[in-house]
């Protein structure tokens, strides 16, 4: 088993590894990949009862161990367990009809609690104000309902170890098309759903000629008015411009490439856009990680492509498999995923791999590698799936397919996907997105700053001998290489991140995945904050030009405080702005903090409060539970409404007030005969380790000393250890969304925001 490193570990032990009823661990790494190794080879037997299943696990094992290669979460969150749910990516239909409409509803509930992640076209649904013969009252639209499903989001997690993630799809000619695109101006509305516009080769035409088109009515089929294609695709621009969404997808270029059309017409894909898929259809994805596809010789790096090779063979091989063992949520999915048995093969660390082989992501050279990495990946998996169906038959929809040729097992094969908590397990780089950073700070009690650097960046800096700590600080706060004079051109050139990247260079390089994809490619188009929205049309009008399937963009600090919900939208009305009263709004988190983490014993364990602070005072606070299990929602919204009041500017001893002296039966049971619990309950252990580093801040203010120790209470009640600390952000981004679980930064993947310090992801 290869060595995991720490984020890893703790993204592993919150999120993967099996646990008992009490929340104890009950599995290693190395068991889980074991146990879905085992899993997953089982389906061997279903096509050769003499197989060999022990040698097909230890394949799958050895690939999964070596870290080459990671299943989706939900194969490796439930494989060889009673739930039994291995794809990641669904499309359900949505109907004209209420019955249909809270049946899609339903099934998206069973999916989340399953694991997976759902996608919806609501372009079937009646326009609002359309009238309702069945009950003599008018619609209320595709908008309205998706609020519902929202809703019903929220209300359900997935399985305790993922959050509920939607796709919202609604086609361009919807009479309701302006009202979907404003749909999430607020950033408090729709909060579960990624929103993406679906746009036809008919209305980009027009958007060039700045022609008008036709809006459709979906129940008539019939045209029902005019707008001005220009008109809505600068408002478009507009509101992806301001906060990220709408993203958008090029409707008739994905059924294009449906090779079943027999069997219906793709009108949505997954959360993060990668997988277009027919209603009721599923996938599961898998990604190489491609770091592990290097080999070191005496001029330095270069892809073993015979390495790669036998890795797709495998991946492939198991990726079939995982659709014969899952146990899918609900028989229409069933019966559509063994109709077409699609899958999904991409890969991770594209840009660890571009380091070492010295090629800028932003250059010709690395499109060209990404253009033959990608064709090598894309026929080896059609031969390998060419191989296992005339071991085990081509999918059941291959004769009415469009597909020639030699019959395919799967009727896709490959797909880009932003692979998320996976690469955090496999310390890659994300799918093929350039290092969000090179460096970033972890803070610790004693005010010291940790620069946590990419290692092979810092392999390269310490043997052009130029590396020091002050200079890795630096570039962690400047977040490019790009100003800093010590660093040669040569170096500056290689090592460039994703706020180095012109929006032309992402789309260049999705275009060049996407030639080789059979689904998509998940991608975010990154834009500096003082972007234009005139240089956001280009890009979508770029990626229409080279062929990309989808689009999705993020402009720097248009999104601050979204995944806390924080700040106050203007509410405009015609005739004039109206603002709402005024309110506090919370002050963004600082990119730097001190602060200390307490151990206090609880009735139910141990639990471990973070207090931190900068120059303008205490500003947040965290609490964490022990394995012991307790009540972690209950202490982690106690911490979050503490840490919102905090930079609200509210008084810490009006905090403490509130909170000292609230009491726990648990606790209390407890303390009655365990001397070493002296508080009454978590938010009282809270109010007291605040109202400690207060007096602590007092002596530091008294003594003048920048970095005081932490002197215990006469009382002794906490154990002070350094903690781990958090990541901070660079501060060339222009905005900081702090992990809810950790307080680190999060980045932007795919129109969802993930934190690579323990795992924590949102779409929405």
């Amino acid at each position: 088993m290869e060595t995991l490193g720490k984020n890893a570990l703790t993204v592993l032990e919150r999120r993967y590894l099996a646990k008992d009823e009490k929340g104890e661990l009950i599995e290693t790494p190395e068991g889980m990949l074991r146990r879905v190794a085992d899993a997953v080879a089982e389906a061997d037997k279903l096509y050769d009862k003499n197989a060999d299943v022990k040698k097909t696990s230890d394949a799958f094992f050895e690939l999964m161990s070596s870290l080459s290669f990671m299943p989706n979460s939900p194969t490796l969150m439930n494989a060889g367990k009673p739930m039994g749910q291995l794809s990641a990516c669904f499309v359900l239909p949505v109907e004209d009809s209420m019955t249909a409409i809270f049946d899609a509803v339903k099934n998206a509930a069973l999916i989340h609690q399953s694991g997976g992640g759902t996608g919806f076209s609501f372009s079937r649904l009646r326009p609002a104000g359309s009238m309702v013969r069945s009950t003599g009252g008018v619609a209320s639209g595709p908008v309205s309902f998706m609020k519902v499903f929202n809703a019903a989001t929220e209300a359900v997690k997935q399985g305790g170890t993922r959050r509920g993630a939607n796709m919202g799809i609604l086609r361009v000619d919807h009479p309701d098309i302006v009202e979907f695109i404003r749909c999430k101006s607020d950033l408090k509305e729709i909060t579960n759903f990624n929103i993406s516009v679906g746009l036809t080769e008919a209305f980009m035409h027009a958007v060039e000629a700045d022609a008008e088109y036709d809006i459709i009515d979906p129940r008539t089929k019939a045209a029902a008015g005019k707008k001005r294609a220009r008109e809505v695709f600068e408002l478009i621009v507009a509101m992806a411009w301001e906060n990220g969404e709408p993203g958008i997808v090029f409707l008739d270029r994905m059924n294009r490439d449906n090779v079943v059309p027999c069997a219906g017409e793709i009108e949505s894909t997954n959360p993060c856009g990668e997988q277009p898929l027919l209603p009721y259809e599923s996938c599961n994805l898998g990604s190489l990680n491609l770091m592990k596809m290097l080999k070191e010789t005496d001029s330095g790096y270069e892809l073993d492509y015979d390495r790669m090779g036998t890795a797709v063979d495998t991946a492939i091989h198991f990726l079939d498999n995982v659709i014969d063992v899952n146990k899918y949520p609900l028989a229409e999915i069933s019966e559509m995923t063994l109709s077409t048995r699609k899958i999904g093969l991409g890969v991770m660390a594209f840009a660890d791999v571009l380091f070492r082989l010295g090629v800028p992501y932003n250059s010709e050279e690395g499109i060209a590698l990404a253009d033959k990495l990608m064709g090598f990946i894309k026929a080896r998996a059609d031969e390998a799936s060419a191989a296992l169906a005339k071991k085990r038959g081509a999918f059941p929809l291959y004769e009415k397919s469009t597909l020639s040729g030699a019959p395919l097992r799967n009727a896709t094969r490959t797909t880009i996907a932003p692979t998320g908590t996976i690469s955090i397990i496999c310390n890659a780089s994300s799918g093929v997105e350039p290092l969000f950073a090179l460096a970033f700070v972890r803070n610790v009690m004693d005010n010291d700053e940790l620069p946590q650097v990419d290692p092979f960046f810092a392999e390269v800096v310490k043997r052009e001998g130029f590396y020091s700590d002050a200079l890795m600080r630096r570039i962690a706060r400047e977040g490019t290489l790009h100003n800093i004079a010590e660093v040669p051109e040569r170096i500056k050139r290689v090592f460039v991140t994703a706020h180095d990247i012109t929006p032309a260079d992402h789309i260049n390089m999705q275009a060049a995945f996407q030639r080789h994809t059979d689904n998509a490619v998940s991608k975010t188009v990154n834009f500096r904050h003082e972007a234009t929205k005139e240089e956001v049309s280009e890009a979508f009008m770029l990626a229409y030009k080279l062929g990309c399937k989808g689009v999705t963009i993020y402009r720097d600090g248009s999104r601050t405080g979204q995944v806390l919900n924080l700040g106050v939208k203007k509410e405009e009305k015609k005739g004039g702005a109206k603002t709402l009263p005024a309110r506090i709004t919370p002050r963004p988190r600082p990119e730097v903090t001190r602060g200390v983490t307490e151990k206090v014993v609880i009735g139910c364990g141990n639990l471990y409060i973070t207090v931190n602070y900068d120059d303008e005072g205490i500003c947040e606070v965290f609490a964490n539970l022990g394995r012991a299990g307790g009540c972690p929602s209950q202490s982690e919204a106690t911490s979050r409404l503490v840490s919102t009041a905090l930079r609200s500017g509210m008084d810490v001893s009006a905090i403490i007030e509130q909170l000292k002296g609230i009491r726990c039966h648990s606790t209390l049971r407890q303390r009655a005969t365990n001397g070493n619990i002296k508080v009454l309950s978590c938010p009282d252990a809270i109010g007291r380790a605040l109202e400690k580093v207060v007096k602590m801040k007092e002596a530091e203010e008294k003594q003048r000393n920048p970095a005081p120790a932490l002197e215990p209470a006469a009382e002794a009640e906490f154990d002070v250890t350094p903690r781990n600390g958090t990541i901070e952000p660079p501060s060339g981004a222009e905005d900081f969304i702090p992990c809810p679980e950790c307080g680190s930064a999060m980045e932007h993947e795919g129109g969802c925001v993930i934190c690579r310090a323990c795992g924590y992801s949102k779409c929405g």
